[in-house]
């Protein structure tokens, strides 16, 4: 367990810098133990510090609920698009900038903000709200019974399910809608671990480790959006000229302000759907298979009462987080904590500690499926928050619907091994036996 003595005096305002350093270092994320207690000790010593680390833009670290989802609330005061809304190594940041002309390398609905973020945003939105999805029901389910069916395949064998079901269910379902055809559903998915798994060895297109301080990172980010560039340049012209109902159809054809979108935004547009569409749905389901594995009472009451399902998969997000951090920007001088933000600060929002605070949540470190008190922010909250949060909720719902039925039990065959990423993480391996009833 990570402890450091509480700070004794309010006039420096800095996290210590082990403290600060944990934050940015992709190992941390890794190991779950390690994280939370990093998170624990700033939320209850220093909850609005500020990190300055080496090799590293300086930056407000808030770990409170309350104040990541007032900053979140708060588009106009803290922008997203000012500044890169990943926590990099300034050396990549620069070396982005010099090839892109701006901090992001993509231009997504992430890196917009007001009426540009808006309008943009309400292009799909209509697709990913739960009266639109209901027509998705009977497609969803009949993916989600192939996946328990390939479970059931390997029955009392141990199956990594992180690798092997976790990871291709809610691929198959957003390729399935984004119009992609299913022989290159493999593609995308080596390219989303490349682009979210940027930093871990076993991920990153370089398959090795990636040093903060080097410009190693950004070129391997961007050659892969180069890789989903030239996709999805293919995709738009195929689908102009053979138009279907699906959303690759939607942004080839998109239209905002009476002008076609650009290229550079249809493209933010396609990763972020192909990309955010699937892999934190992933990692959330997995989490939630290793919950079944760790708490055997945890099983009988599913089977016993499926109306629990939809409160095992929220709080299944909730553990998970699967998005550690975004970062904001200030466009004014304001003040958090009694502390001076000032006009530029960049603010690192992290998640996963804002669903641990104990102010919030009674027992913030149990697996709970009781819990109704109040909403987590694994999905954000505001304006940005996550697009395809309802989308997510139903295909998990829909697994365990078709999953929870069939299962005796479901044990642990090894460790849980999380992906090495500050940003977007999960499960990378986790090894199970399940039995079939």
């Amino acid at each position: 367990m990570f402890i450091l003595a509480p700070i004794t005096t309010t006039s420096n305002f800095d996290l210590p810098d082990d403290i600060a350093k944990l934050l940015v270092d992709p190992k941390t994320y890794s190991d779950r133990e390690l994280l939370h207690s990093v998170y624990t000790w700033a939320r209850a010593n220093n909850p609005f510090g500020r990190a300055v680390i080496e090799g590293f833009d300086p930056f407000w670290v808030a770990t409170k609920y309350a104040d990541v989802s007032a900053i979140s609330r708060d588009s106009s005061l803290f922008r997203n698009g000012d500044y890169s809304v990943v926590c990099r190594p300034k050396a990549a940041i620069d070396y982005i900038i010099s090839v892109t002309g701006s901090p992001h390398i993509v231009k997504a609905l992430v890196q917009f903000d007001g009426d540009e973020h808006k309008k943009m945003r309400a292009l799909a939105q209509s697709w990913f709200m739960p009266d639109s999805l209901l027509n998705l029901d009977e497609r969803i389910r009949r993916l989600a019974r192939c996946c328990v069916d390939k479970l059931a395949h390997y029955e009392g064998e141990v199956i990594d399910f992180s690798r092997n079901i976790a990871l291709y269910y809610p691929l198959h379902v957003i390729m399935d809608i984004l119009g992609i055809p299913s022989e290159d559903e493999a593609k995308m998915l080596v390219l989303t671990q490349e682009l979210f798994g940027g930093e871990d060895p076993e991920l990153n297109r370089g398959k090795a480790e990636v040093a903060s301080g080097k410009d190693v990172l950004a070129k391997n980010l961007l050659a892969v959006v180069e890789d989903f560039r030239h996709y999805f340049d293919k995709l738009t012209s195929d689908k102009r000229t053979s138009p279907r109902n699906d959303m690759a159809t939607l942004l080839s054809n998109a239209v905002v302000n009476g002008e076609p979108i650009s290229d550079a935004n249809r493209l933010g547009y396609y990763i972020i759907i192909a990309t955010a569409g699937h892999d934190t749905t992933s990692s959330s389901s997995a989490i939630a298979m290793w919950a079944l594995s760790q708490f055997p009472d945890l099983l009988p009451r599913l089977q016993a009462d499926a109306a629990l399902i939809p409160q095992f998969v929220d709080e299944a997000v909730r553990f998970a987080s699967p998005v550690s951090h975004f970062m904001r920007t200030a466009s004014a001088d304001t003040e958090i904590r009694g502390r001076t933000v000032h006009k530029g600060d960049w603010i690192m929002l992290c998640y996963g500690s804002a669903n641990r605070d104990e102010d919030v949540f009674d027992k913030p470190f149990e697996f709970s499926i009781d819990r109704k008190e109040v909403h987590h922010l694994a999905f954000g909250t505001g304006p940005h928050i996550c697009l395809g949060q309802h989308l997510a909720k139903m295909e998990m719902r829909i697994l365990f619907e078709e999953m929870i039925p069939r299962l005796e039990r479901v044990e642990s065959a090894g460790e849980l091994e999380m992906v090495a990423s500050s940003f977007v993480g999960g499960p990378k391996h986790l090894p199970l036996r399940c039995f079939m009833r």
